[in-house]
């Protein structure tokens, strides 16, 4: 295993249980603790992780990831609405990629109506969602399971993107600013999230009101790239998202906000990015 093979999967095993020993370090990636304890030494010159006395533990100031069980209880009603929302900006035909995450998830069981679609996806859970949808073809990447989000990452993954052209990229995160737009806390995924916004011509990001202002570890879109943003209405005490969708769409980001009443379509501020040519997108997959 090379040293940055090695470095991926710490980190991985370090954000997945927040500490880690040396020892259980070593037995996974099969060296020695001379090698993991030089490796742990080089992701916290990164900034990565703490070292400890006989392991590593998460850096100060960044949140553990919440394990799919806990995101897949987080927030349902507004994921609901927003999966249905953002279902009715595909159309019959397209190819579209779609992320790992547990709205992507409800997203996908309700594309599983739309006749002659294509889903390039990493995720288990949408693939899962569209196994027995009969007029939708599921291509899958290839990759390393990560078992804490049922998504496939790693170089062959990326690898197994690259040449790809698609309508649409339909992505979530852990946090949504509008300084640094989508982030997760997870560098394996983030790193697929970016493979995927490659072989995309439009990006759709899909984000309840609680990741609204949240900063997390790794960017995976920047602000710039993103074309839309699927949300639902925030609470009336909640200034910090109200702020976030303001500002996200000062810099163009269209905003579709989903609500008990259906959806509205929002952008104060600076006028949004026109979407690329629809002649220019293909309707299925190419492969270079």
């Amino acid at each position: 295993m090379f040293a940055a093979e090695r470095r991926q999967l710490i980190l991985e095993m370090v954000r997945a249980n927040g500490a880690v020993s040396l020892r259980e370090l070593a037995r996974v990636v099969q060296t020695s603790e001379v090698t993991v304890r030089r490796d742990v030494r080089a992701l916290e010159a990164e900034g990565l992780l703490d070292r400890r006395h006989g392991g590593a533990v998460l850096p100060g100031g960044f949140t553990r990831e919440s394990g799919f069980p806990q995101k897949s209880l987080s927030a349902t009603a507004e994921k609901t609405a927003i999966a249905d929302l953002a279902a009715g900006l595909v159309e019959e035909g397209e190819a579209i990629v779609v992320g790992a995450g547990t709205t992507t998830q409800e997203l996908a069981r309700r594309l599983a109506r739309v006749p002659g679609l294509t889903v390039v996806t990493n995720s288990l859970l949408v693939a899962q969602a569209l196994a027995h949808a009969n007029r939708v073809e599921v291509v899958m990447t290839g990759g390393t399971l990560r078992g804490s989000n049922y998504a496939l990452v790693g170089s062959g993954a990326e690898q197994s993107l690259q040449g790809l052209r698609v309508s649409r990229a339909f992505l979530s995160g852990s946090g949504l600013t509008a300084e640094r737009g989508l982030s997760t806390s997870n560098m394996l995924s983030a790193s697929v999230d970016r493979a995927l916004v490659q072989a995309a011509a439009e990006v759709v990001v899909l984000a309840d009101h609680t990741k609204l202002g949240t900063d997390t570890m790794f960017q995976t879109v920047p602000t710039d790239v993103i074309t839309r943003l699927v949300t639902d209405e925030p609470p009336a005490h909640d200034d910090r998202a109200a702020t976030e969708l303001q500002a996200l769409a000062d810099q163009g980001v269209q905003i579709a906000v989903a609500g008990a009443a259906g959806a509205a379509e929002t952008a104060p501020g600076r006028p949004p990015r026109p979407p690329p040519p629809r002649s220019k997108t293909p309707r299925k997959v190419h492969n270079a």
